[in-house]
């Protein structure tokens, strides 16, 4: 639902920043967790491409909050790139919780 006193930048401003504060916190403990940890429930090569793709969006998340803050939020991200970085994240907490999970055994 949008709020229509706020402008168009300030509502960017208001959604889009802490969504991509969110992708880079996530993404971040990811990697940390996949380059600490070897996962008994994912075989080498799984775990190796799951970090490559967590790396990926890493850099692409950056490069999109980088854009943002250079415009002053002035510019958007396109539905179509978001959604690719929110089902990692999704991936990343099922990921995280089958790891405490595992430990927990």
């Amino acid at each position: 639902m949008r709020d229509s006193n706020l402008p168009g930048a300030d509502l960017l401003k208001t959604v889009l920043e802490p969504l991509l504060e969110d992708f880079q916190y996530w993404f971040a403990r990811s990697r940390e967790l996949l380059e600490t940890e070897q996962l008994s429930f994912m075989s080498h090569e799984e775990q190796s491409d799951f970090l490559l793709r967590v790396k990926q969006a890493q850099n692409e998340v950056n490069t999109a909050k980088m854009l943002f803050t250079a415009t002053d939020g002035q510019v958007g991200i396109d539905m179509n790139t978001l959604m690719p970085w929110h089902q990692l994240v999704t991936e990343c907490w099922n990921t995280s919780m089958k790891f405490r999970q595992a430990r927990e055994l």
